[in-house]
């Protein structure tokens, strides 16, 4: 998204031009779900002046009831005006941090957490981690209520266009609708699943693209909703064909240099890129609870539907978890492919940061590719590897989480303990509950 430098002046100069009647203090809660306050526009100055507070008990991962106050203190960058419009005249949104009552970043604050992260970046020379991220989502037909169904909205497969693409015109206007806002659209395409769509926005700065992220997913769903449609960016929806993945292309750079880049080694990878590359691999595992956080997220992470399953990396092929794109120059990256879309983007790029800079601090030796399709071997060859798997359920990923000192101190204790806390009782919640399969499997049989 082109970046805009907007004072306190330009935004109330906008606002009053365009007629703008509300306004939606946007942040982002410890699950990835965004939240606001809205205020109307005569109090767009006094959140200018970061006097807006609200009440953070009431937020998931937030804080206790009795310490509940706390600021949002808006990014001035992030204005921008909905190009859809309500029946109460126009909306803007800024996205704001979360700020104590005495003026310090909140501990719990997903967004802070990414800065704080960043700063230590900046501390060892580097200016910018990019990323460019490749969100997925499902288009579900909607019943006479406007919920959500089972049946997907056509049958298409990767690449399609219509009339087997059947959600080519709510995709277009997702596009448009993105371009108003300032996005740079590289492409949008029809996925390997019926049903199932991308979107590529070009990359940008670590909290840019986050924002981004979470932009792109409210401008999805509600027009998505206009079409009659529910757009979901749940990782697994339907049992048998692929679920959705947000594979998050990163590099870091000094200036305008990019610090991946070396043009005198074979693959073009400098060697902070192969002990950044190795930081990713020696922590997978420890950060999975937060690229994937959810129960479905590990009926994803299973082979046989082209997401990764297995620590390793490689240049050639998609199956590792890690792959090396081939373009070079300013555009050498790598690319991690675990992370799902229902992840909370602050956190999952704060912890791919904090293994990233670990590796290159550690001077971490990066392994050999694997370019043979590890999905064909068995155990044993993949042990020979020394080709580690992916947890395979949300409580084994918590436990890794709970062990990687790297990973926790990234986010810090506030975070984590929460963020633990309220996994941990999803995973009851589900690990309790009897599911349709088990019915089917043992009802008649038993």
């Amino acid at each position: 998204m082109v970046a805009k430098n907007y004072s306190k002046e330009d935004i109330l100069r906008i606002a009053k031009e365009e007629d703008v009647r509300f306004i939606r203090l946007q942040f982002t809660d410890l699950m990835g779900v965004i939240k606001n306050v809205e205020i109307p526009v005569s109090q767009l100055p006094k959140a200018l002046d970061n006097k807006m507070m609200f009440d953070g008990s009431s937020i998931e991962g937030f804080v206790r009831i009795e310490e509940s106050d706390m600021i949002l203190q808006p990014e001035l960058n992030t204005w921008m005006i909905f190009p859809w419009l309500t029946g109460n005249g126009k909306v803007a949104r800024l996205i704001c941090d979360v700020y104590n009552p005495d003026g310090t970043p909140f501990a719990g604050d997903p967004r802070g957490a990414l800065k704080r992260v960043l700063k230590q970046a900046e501390a060892l020379g580097f200016t910018a981690m990019n990323v460019g991220p490749e969100p997925e989502f499902f288009l579900f037909k909607t019943d006479a209520n406007g919920d959500a169904t089972l049946e997907v909205n056509d049958q298409g497969g990767y690449f399609d266009l219509a009339p087997s693409d059947l959600g080519e015109n709510c995709r277009r206007d997702i596009v448009l609708t993105l371009e108003d806002m300032g996005f740079e659209i590289e492409a949008s395409h029809h996925e390997v699943a019926p049903g199932q769509h991308e979107i590529d926005f070009k990359y940008a700065n670590a909290i840019e693209a986050a924002d981004n992220i979470q932009t792109f997913k409210l401008v999805v769903k509600t027009i998505a909703r206009q079409h009659g449609l529910h757009a979901t960016f749940m990782p697994k929806p339907l049992y048998g064909i692929n679920g959705s993945g947000m594979h998050c292309h990163q590099s870091l750079f000094r200036g305008g240099e990019n610090a991946f880049y070396d043009e005198s080694d074979e693959l073009g990878l400098s060697e902070t890129a192969k002990h950044y590359l190795a930081g990713l691999l020696k922590h997978a595992r420890g950060f999975a609870a937060i690229t994937n956080p959810t129960v479905n997220s590990y009926k994803r992470l299973v082979p046989g539907y082209e997401a990764p399953c297995y620590v390793a990396w490689s240049a050639k092929n998609r199956s590792p978890l890690v792959r090396v794109p081939a373009s070079r120059g300013l555009s050498t990256r790598i690319e991690l492919r675990n992370p799902d879309p229902v992840a909370n983007p602050y956190l999952a790029l704060a912890v791919m940061l904090a293994a990233g800079l670990d590796g290159i601090v550690n001077k971490l030796p990066l392994g050999p590719a694997t370019n043979q399709n590890i999905y064909t071997m068995d155990e044993a060859e993949r042990k020979e590897k020394n080709i580690d798997s992916l947890p395979a359920t949300l409580k084994e990923a918590l436990e890794e989480l709970k062990k990687d000192s790297v990973v926790t101190d990234a986010l810090g204790e506030h975070i984590v303990s929460r963020f633990v806390e309220a996994k941990e009782i999803e995973w009851d919640l589900f690990r309790v509950e009897v599911h349709p399969w088990e019915r089917e499997q043992y009802m008649n049989t038993y």
